[in-house]
């Protein structure tokens, strides 16, 4: 982990990259960003979250780096004694210093939009980084990432999904949201700019009941799906949805509890 220094007082907020080590773009967009950032006001500590496994070139290399930072009490054996849990303990000494947390990240999904997920107590940064799209309610659905500790000790937690993680555009989005984070909390004076933004709340995550699930066909993140819709079977059963909503991270899984899709509702507002 590193950190700047600025010559004035500040905040202290944390830039974090590859917390999933095959996101290589936002990697690389960080490097750029703070080796060119100049003088700033306060605090920024910025590193890498899963040295190991960016290294390597894989997503993690004994569990999700990104689902450790809930209750101990709530993680599996294996989890709790994974490379990456000490990893999460390690990065919680910073995360427990800053007020505000950008944690970057690139989607699986080809043709992936750039969305940023966050919580209510964001407003006042988000609607000022370039991602028309906002999206809610992980901290519930989903627990356990960067985001949802900085949120669960009191301080802001954002998370900027930046494309797919295989298109060149995506490590300029990160590049951008990297800066119009640092500008929206004050490390750099410049202006900043509202951003006109859709909001998504997500209200469910769908766990594997075996070992075999396989989508109705491939889904696009956000796309809309009906009342009753097939999304895929799992084993023998079909998996409909309940009623009308958006469909996000959908994959095929081949062991049980795995995560295999969220599902989420259009609103009016970050709530």
């Amino acid at each position: 982990m590193r950190k700047l220094n600025g010559d004035e007082p500040g905040p202290t907020s944390i830039v974090l990259a590859g917390v999933h080590g095959d996101e290589r773009c936002c990697v690389d967009a960080l490097l750029s960003v703070m080796a060119d950032v100049g003088n700033i006001r306060g605090r920024v500590f910025y590193g890498f979250g899963n040295p190991r496994a960016i290294r390597s070139g894989v997503r993690y290399v004994e569990a999700n780096l990104n689902r450790l930072f809930r209750d101990p009490a709530s993680l599996t054996y294996g989890e709790s004694r994974s490379y990456e849990y000490s990893r999460s303990t390690f990065l919680k000494k910073y995360l427990d210093q800053a007020d505000a947390l950008l944690d970057l990240h690139a989607s699986f999904t080809e043709n992936s939009s750039p969305f940023l997920i966050c919580e209510a107590n964001s407003k006042g940064i988000t609607e000022y980084l370039p991602i028309s799209m906002v999206v809610s309610g992980f901290d519930s659905v989903e627990p356990g990432g960067t985001d949802y500790y900085m949120n669960s000790i009191g301080k802001i937690g954002i998370c900027a999904e930046c494309g797919y993680l295989g298109d060149p555009d995506s490590e300029k989005v990160a590049r951008r949201t990297i800066m119009a984070f640092l500008r929206a909390r004050g490390h750099i004076t410049a202006p900043v700019v509202t951003r006109s933004q859709k909001h998504i709340r997500m209200r469910s995550l769908y766990l594997t009941r075996t070992d075999h699930f396989v989508l109705s066909k491939t889904f696009a993140d956000f796309e809309e799906i009906r009342n009753s819709e097939i999304i895929g079977t799992d084993g023998d059963t079909a998996i409909r949805a309940g009623r009308d909503s958006v469909i996000l991270f959908a994959r095929n899984r081949n062991a049980v509890g795995e995560e295999a899709f969220l599902l989420g509702e259009i609103t009016n507002s970050l709530t």
